[in-house]
C-alpha cells in the first residue's frame, strides 16, 4: 500500500483554512492512504470551546465535507478515516484499508500486531523530550507518528513526524515547525538528524510568534531594550520571526542606568536591523515623587515605580500602532519573583519565559554562531536590573548556574529535596524552593508564554497561592 503522511498546519477553530489544508494535500500526492494530524477541535487546544453548541456543529460538517469528496484514496484524520465516501470511527482502533489492517491509538503499545500502527496524538513540543521520543519507540510493525504544526495558546505543535519499518528502522524524518507531505519508503532506512537543542528552540519560539499575529491579526511588535541580554535575545528572535521592520525596541533609561544600557541596545538595534526610540523616565519619575509621594525613602516601592513607569510608556506605544507587547523576563527570574507586577512583567506574549537565566545566554550564543548580532558587551556584562545605583542580580540571588540548576532540579526534573541537597547548600536550596512558592501570585497574572519543558510555569506546573508547607 502506497502510504503518503501530510505534517499539516492547522489553526484552532478555524474549519474552512483546516478544511482547505486537507484537500491541498488530498489532491496533490498519489497514493492509496494519506495520513494526516488529528484535527478535532479539543486537540487543538480548543478548551471549552468544545463545549460550544455551534463549534461542534461545525466540526461535524468538517468531516462530512471531506467525505463528500469522495476520493479513491482513503484519508486519516487522527482516529477518523474517510474511505468511499464514508466516515470511519473504529472502536477497537483497527481499520480495513485496501485488505491492510491498519490501527491508530494515541499511545504507543508494543503488542499490537498490524500492517501499520499510527500513533496519531499531536505532540507539544517539550526539550527535555524531543531526542528520545523516537528511540523510545520499538517497533515490530511499519510505523508512522504524525504531529501537527500549530501554535496552541503555550503549547506549541512543532510537527518532527516521523516513519519507522518494522525492523525498528527509522525510514522517515519530518522537519520541525514546517509542513511538509511525502510518500512513505518502509524499505529506505535514513540516518537520525541530530539538531542541536538551541536550533530547535530558535524554531519553536520564532514559529510561535509567527503564528500568534498570523492567529490575532497583529503585525508589529514592541518590546523595552535595556541594554541586556533577555530583551536582546528577545529583540532578535521576533526580528527572525516577522522581520526586523516590524519590530520596535523602546530604551527608558533613568538616572542610574548605565550608558552601555543605551549604547549597546543601538548597537543590537543597528545589528537587527529594527527601529528604536528613546525615552527617559527620570523626568516621570521625578514628577512622581515631587508631587505624589512627597518623600524620598528608596527601596522597593521606588525600584518598583521605575519598572511600571516603562510599562506605562510601552502601552502606551503598543496601544497607539497596535502592537503586541513582548516580555523579556525569564525562568529564573520569574522562578525568585524577579519582576514587578504591571511592571517589567506587562505584556502579550513572554518567548523566554520557560528558559533560565543560563539557557537565555546558550540561545545568545547560538545566535551569533556565525558573526556578532547581540553585542559581546551586552554577552559579557553582569545582569543588572539598574534599579538603584551599581545593582547587580547576584546581590539578591544565587549565582544562576546554581540557581538554575536548582530550578531545573526541583521544577522540570522533579528531584526530592534531598537529592538537591547533596548536590548544592540546604540554606540556598530551602530559600529557592520557599521562593518559588511565594511568588506563584505573580505568575499567575503573568502573560502568555511559549512552553519549552514539560513542567513549565508556562503549564505544566499548578503552585498552590495559599500554602503553609514552605
Amino acid at each position: 500500500m502506497k502510504i503518503a503522511i501530510a505534517q499539516t498546519k492547522y489553526k484552532t477553530g478555524d474549519f474552512a483554512f483546516n478544511f482547505e489544508q486537507i484537500i491541498k494535500y488530498a489532491e496533490a500526492v498519489n497514493c492509496e492512504l494519506i495520513i494526516f494530524p488529528e484535527c478535532d477541535i479539543e486537540e487543538l487546544g480548543g478548551k471549552d470551546l468544545a463545549y460550544d453548541k455551534k463549534c461542534q456543529s461545525e466540526q461535524v460538517n468538517f468531516y462530512e465535507q471531506l467525505a463528500n469528496k469522495n476520493y479513491e484514496k482513503a484519508i486519516l484524520i487522527g482516529d477518523i478515516l474517510i474511505q468511499n465516501g464514508e466516515i470511519q470511527i473504529s472502536e477497537d482502533g483497527f481499520f480495513d484499508i485496501n485488505d491492510n489492517s491498519v490501527y491508530v491509538d494515541s499511545i504507543y503499545r508494543d503488542d499490537v500486531i498490524c500492517d501499520l500502527y499510527v500513533l496519531a496524538k499531536n505532540k507539544y513540543f517539550v526539550k527535555e523530550d524531543y531526542f528520545n521520543f523516537i528511540d523510545s519507540i520499538h517497533t515490530r510493525n511499519d510505523f508512522v507518528f504524525i504531529n501537527s504544526v500549530c501554535m496552541a495558546d503555550q503549547n506549541i505543535y512543532a510537527g518532527g513526524s516521523f516513519a519507522k519499518n518494522r525492523e525498528n528502522e527509522l525510514v522517515l524524518h519530518l522537519p520541525e515547525c514546517e509542513e511538509y507531505c511525502t510518500v512513505v519508503d518502509f524499505d529506505k532506512p535514513i540516518e537520525y538528524r541530530e539538531i542541536p537543542i538551541e536550533e530547535l528552540i530558535h524554531k519553536v519560539t520564532t514559529f510561535a510568534l509567527k503564528e500568534y499575529c498570523e492567529n490575532t491579526g497583529i503585525k508589529q511588535v514592541i518590546l523595552g531594550l535595556s541594554g541586556g541580554i533577555d530583551s536582546a535575545l528577545v529583540a532578535a528572535l521576533a526580528s527572525d520571526a516577522i522581520g526586523p521592520e516590524n519590530v520596535l525596541g523602546i530604551m527608558m533609561p533613568s538616572m542610574y542606568s548605565s550608558q552601555g544600557s543605551v549604547t549597546d541596545s543601538i548597537e543590537l538595534a543597528q545589528n537587527l536591523g529594527i527601529k528604536t526610540e528613546k525615552h527617559s523616565i527620570t523626568p516621570l519619575f521625578e514628577n512622581f515623587m515631587n508631587e505624589i509621594a512627597h518623600e524620598r525613602n528608596g527601596g522597593l516601592p521606588e525600584e518598583n515605580l521605575q519598572a511600571r513607569l516603562r510599562a506605562l510608556i510601552l502601552m502606551y506605544f503598543s496601544n497607539r500602532d497596535n502592537r503586541l507587547l513582548l516580555t523579556t523576563s525569564n525562568k529564573s527570574e520569574s522562578a525568585m519573583g524577579f519582576g514587578t507586577l504591571y511592571g517589567d512583567l506587562a505584556g502579550g506574549l513572554n518567548l523566554i519565559c520557560d528558559l533560565t537565566k543560563t539557557n537565555v545566554y546558550k540561545l545568545s550564543n547560538y545566535i551569533n554562531r556565525n558573526g556578532e548580532i547581540i553585542p559581546q558587551a551586552i554577552i559579557d556584562k553582569a545582569p543588572s536590573a539598574e534599579l538603584h545605583p551599581n545593582q547587580k542580580d547576584q546581590d539578591r540571588l544565587p549565582p544562576y548556574e546554581i540557581l538554575d540548576d536548582i530550578i531545573e532540579m526541583y521544577l522540570e526534573q522533579n528531584k526530592p529535596l534531598d537529592e538537591i541537597y547533596a548536590k548544592h547548600n540546604k540554606e540556598i536550596v530551602d530559600e529557592v524552593v520557599r521562593k518559588i512558592y511565594s511568588f506563584q501570585f505573580k505568575r499567575k497574572q503573568c502573560c502568555l508564554g511559549v512552553r519549552l519543558t514539560e513542567r513549565s510555569f508556562a503549564g505544566g506546573v499548578d503552585l498552590p497561592i495559599m500554602q503553609r508547607f514552605y
